[in-house]
């Protein structure tokens, strides 16, 4: 096993600790260097019975020729005979470079070659080369291939810098050396027999070195580093003389560790248990914020998350860091996708992962509920379940159940081409109901059903003897509309009004901020309206517009049998 193979002398030194890993790597004794030597962009080589420096050359280089130029470095009078044990320098600028694939980008993450210039969007496929420094944006990620196979995930607010992209030799094991600047980065480095495999990743205060590892390393902003190893062994090595104690440790698969800016190791820990998604839905409809809870894990100081388009996460769409398990981020596309968790300990270690997949169906959106109100009552006999029209929609189905699970409806019924139920034959009682939209799929000519919006309970009571014909009729009214819908604790929401004839708003009528999931439309006009909600979440976030919902106002004139009065075009007649 080798320690630091790549040494700077005559330079500050800017790393307090050294990660390496137990799978054999670099075990051969030419790949050691001696104590005492800086790191740098050059590899030390201990010189072996036989060595020449026209073997070198040939084993490091891209051609033997070149072994003059390692006798120029290295001031040797006799290239055919070094000393055994003495160490000879292998510039890494000497070795045939290699490049670096995009494989995933979301996001604001821009590269700036090493030449200088002003900084370009990184764009999936493109190649990056040695010497690149990848900024990675808030909200951002990008995952980097390089030429062995290797996965790097670059988190959001993270710089990384693509040092050295090189081969030992034209056709030799790869040498790579990233150094990480700022946030985080997690790396799969894939199992390989060649023993000369070099992975370094460079923190301020670190350098890692593995093979066949899966792990991460993260810098906060006080500068400790923190080092979660999922996959193979490590060794953790203080490279800060000034540290008494605690200069070294093991790590084993599923232990981390944390090192103080100071360079003190902290003892191995085993990584906390994965947290418990099982309660996570298979299906999520929540159109205005992504939310997904997780019941807290003891031991527990905090939680990171990602949602990625695949189950080895190169692909991440969203991630974040949460002081409890109520995992928030904006609102994703519909579609299949895997869920992370990891809970962070109070060192800031990351445990295991819980992975889970889950879907997201937000399409066709689902109506808004009209009457009655939240845990309204309704006459029996007379009741009706009432909700919006959703432009654009064919059908409505709405169910009925005795639970908020739904587990066996008592009333459903699909197909409904006005988003209402009447509830004559329905006992007096507690209930709860939800209506969906659907929408018919040409190409197989089968229901697209959209997500049911979230359970509202009501209760059917039988009418006292006091209550007057003449005001039940009058409730029927359409004068006002009353809206509810489903809110999550310390949600508040911005709601905008147009005409039904102005589908894109361009003339809002009315733009409220409303603390309460409600909203009741008095003194309008009778006609058809347009109302669109935007979530505004107690995180901060805010979601996009809903699809608009239709509402009618009614003027309040009706016929002798109660129905209201329209004109030849379908509009409310109004007063006189």
């Amino acid at each position: 096993m080798a320690t630091n193979n790549g040494r700077r002398r005559g330079a500050s030194r800017v790393t307090a600790f050294a990660i390496t890993a137990l799978a054999g790597w670099m075990a051969g004794a030419s790949a050691q260097a001696g104590p005492g030597i800086s790191q740098t962009d050059e590899i030390a080589h201990t010189v072996q019975e036989g060595d020449t420096l026209e073997g070198l050359a040939r084993a490091y280089l891209a051609a033997p020729r070149q072994w003059s130029l390692l006798q120029a470095r290295n001031k040797v009078s006799d290239p055919r005979r070094l000393r055994p044990g003495s160490v000879v320098w292998i510039p890494v600028s000497l070795q045939p470079s290699e490049s670096a694939t995009v494989e995933f980008v979301d996001g604001q993450v821009t590269q700036q070659p090493r030449s200088g210039g002003a900084p370009t969007l990184v764009a999936p496929g493109g190649r990056l080369g040695e010497g690149t420094v990848l900024q990675v944006g808030t909200d951002s990620f990008v995952t980097v291939k390089l030429a062995d196979g290797t996965l790097v995930r670059v988190q959001a607010r993270s710089e990384l810098q693509l040092r050295q992209l090189r081969r030992r030799g034209r056709a030799g094991s790869l040498q790579s050396v990233l150094e990480m600047r700022g946030g985080g980065v997690e790396s799969t480095v894939p199992p390989n027999n060649e023993t000369f495999r070099r992975f370094e990743l460079r923190t301020p205060m670190a350098v890692t070195s593995v093979r066949g590892t899966r792990f991460s390393v993260t810098i906060d902003d006080t500068g400790q580093a923190v080092a979660s190893v999922l996959n193979g062994s490590v060794t953790v090595q203080s490279r800060e003389a000034t540290v008494p104690q605690n200069t070294t440790a093991l790590l084993a698969p599923g232990q981390g560790l944390a090192i103080t800016a100071d360079g003190a190791v902290g003892a191995p820990r085993p990584l906390l248990a994965a947290p418990d998604t099982s309660g996570v839905p298979d299906r999520l409809g929540d159109v205005g914020i992504l939310a997904i809870d997780v019941p807290e894990l003891p031991g527990a100081a905090r939680y990171e998350a990602q949602v990625a388009r695949d189950t080895d996460f190169t692909q991440v769409l969203r991630h974040g860091s949460f002081i409890d398990g109520h995992l928030r981020w904006k609102a994703l596309d519909d579609g299949t996708y895997y869920l992370s968790v990891r809970a962070l300990d109070s060192s800031g270690i990351p445990g295991t992962p819980a992975i889970r997949p889950f879907a997201i169906k937000t399409r066709p959106v689902p109506p808004l509920y009209q009457e009655p109100a939240p845990d309204g009552v309704v006459a029996s006999g007379a009741g009706e379940l009432r909700c919006t029209q959703v432009p654009g929609v064919r059908w409505y189905r709405i169910q009925v159940a005795n639970d908020e699970q739904f587990s066996q409806p008592v009333l459903d019924d699909q197909r409904l081409m006005d988003c209402r139920m009447a509830l004559a034959t329905l006992p007096a009682g507690r209930y709860f109901w939800r209506a969906a939209s659907q929408q018919l799929l040409t190409k197989s000519d089968s229901i697209d059903q959209g997500p049911f919006a979230q359970p509202q309970p009501f209760t059917v009571a039988d009418r006292p003897a006091t209550v007057q014909l003449q005001s039940i009729r009058a409730q029927a009214n359409d004068t006002a509309v009353h809206l509810h819908w489903p809110a999550r604790p310390g949600q508040r929401f911005r709601l905008q009004l147009a005409l039904s004839t102005d589908p894109v708003f361009e003339q809002v009528l009315q733009d409220a901020t409303l603390d309460d999931p409600e909203w009741t439309a008095a003194q309008l006009p009778a006609g058809e309206y347009l109302v669109r909600i935007q979530v505004l979440d107690a995180t901060g976030l805010q979601s996009d517009f809903s699809a608009p919902r239709q509402i009618r106002v009614d003027s309040g004139v009706r016929t002798g049998t109660g129905l209201p009065v329209s004109t030849s075009y379908g509009q409310p007649v109004g007063r006189p």
